[in-house]
């Protein structure tokens, strides 16, 4: 499912147009993304939680070449599903 699609199931689901959906979902993701960017966990009951990790600064190899490169840190928004979508999604 793209966000598209998500727009057009939401629209239909609540009898709003689907440029109003669209600009929700814009939204929600909007505030979801500001929060990871301040670092911030976000935490949605029922559905699941959004937490910011980060990575250290590491070697690694060029697969093509063998040559040594450093790996820059960086940040990685991980998600861990609440036990309701885990459920769901085992039967």
């Amino acid at each position: 499912m793209n966000t598209a699609e998500l727009a057009d199931q939401i629209a239909i689901d609540h009898d709003i147009a689907k440029a109003d959906a669209r600009k929700i979902i814009d939204a929600v993701f909007g505030a979801i993304t500001d929060a990871a960017a301040k670092g911030d966990e976000i935490a949605l009951n029922g559905f699941g939680k959004f937490k910011v990790k980060e990575s250290t600064a590491r070697e690694g190899r060029n697969p093509s070449t063998g040559d040594t490169i450093q790996i820059a840190a960086s940040k990685k928004l991980a998600f861990t599903p609440a036990k309701a979508v885990k459920d769901k999604l085992n039967g």
